[in-house]
């Protein structure tokens, strides 16, 4: 129980001492402190926990194990993260925005084909993934390229349907002023309606950033190669080496962050002039 009463003591502390910085004038340093501050106690908690009460590791191992197996099996996370984050998810998802932003432009141009697309583009982003990796997996095989179709799909549809949302965002008003400066189509495109499109697009693309991974190591789940996060999540949980798992895990978790951060940190010198970016 020493462990427990400890790491509860530390959690305590902890908790007030980010209490006291959050009433503190806001600076980028405690902006970065506070959340650090609550994951480690949140850390030092459950290794007191599992250590204390004596949880087996099958069903919740302490996090020291965890980064022990990390530390242990760098190559094979290696080889893991390559296989589903750069392979898998990132093609799939380059493919996907590239695919739903030229769809939406093409839809721009027609009322017909923007009233049509709008309602279909909702109803296939609302597609569980269970039911469609199988099949992409059917029909590319078992390696990654199986895997980025997945993504293609998750990601086309949402960025379909905020692209096209986003280029009808411009009011009457403005549209007008371009007119009366001779502006046709595609300059207004460009120098208007693209532009204020922008928050919309990047809605889409921070949503489709999740989106894409997660359909990545689901699909390895239904069919992979002897490497992947999804294959080895998988493998593991029938082998109860759960380290390995909760170590894929950390790994999926820190790519995501990494994968949807740089998305944000674009998106804050892109549409730097809308209400959302300002700051105070």
């Amino acid at each position: 129980m020493i462990w427990v009463i400890g790491a509860v003591a530390i959690w305590l502390g902890a908790w007030a001492l980010n209490v006291w910085l959050a009433r503190g004038p806001a600076t980028r340093a405690r902006a970065l402190l506070v959340p650090a501050l609550f994951g480690l106690s949140l850390l030092v908690l459950w290794e007191g926990i599992v250590r204390g009460l004596g949880v087996p590791s099958v069903i919740l191992p302490a996090p020291s194990a965890i980064f022990e197996r990390i530390i242990v099996s760098l190559p094979i996370l290696w080889g893991d993260f390559v296989q589903t984050f750069l392979k898998g998810a990132l093609s799939g998802y380059v493919l996907g925005v590239a695919a739903g932003i030229a769809v939406a432009q093409i839809a721009d141009a027609s009322d017909f084909l923007r009233r049509g697309v709008m309602p279909v583009g909702n109803f296939m982003a609302a597609l569980p993934i269970i039911g469609i990796a199988p099949i992409m997996v059917m029909w590319f095989g078992f390696d990654w390229e199986s895997k980025a179709a997945v993504v293609v799909v998750m990601v086309f549809f949402p960025i379909l349907v905020n692209t096209v949302g986003g280029l009808a965002a411009t009011d009457r008003m403005q549209r007008d002023l371009m007119r009366t400066y001779a502006a046709g189509y595609w300059p207004t495109l460009l120098k208007l309606r693209l532009p204020a499109a922008m928050p919309f697009i990047f809605n889409g693309l921070k949503i489709a950033t999740t989106l894409a991974l997660i359909g990545a190591i689901v699909a390895e789940f239904f069919g992979s190669p002897v490497r992947g996060m999804g294959f080895r999540i998988s493998t593991e949980v029938g082998r109860l080496a759960l380290d390995m798992v909760w170590a894929e895990i950390v790994v999926a978790a820190l790519a995501g962050s990494a994968f949807y951060g740089a998305i944000a940190l674009i998106e804050t010198r892109v549409t730097f002039w809308h209400p959302s970016q300002r700051r105070g």
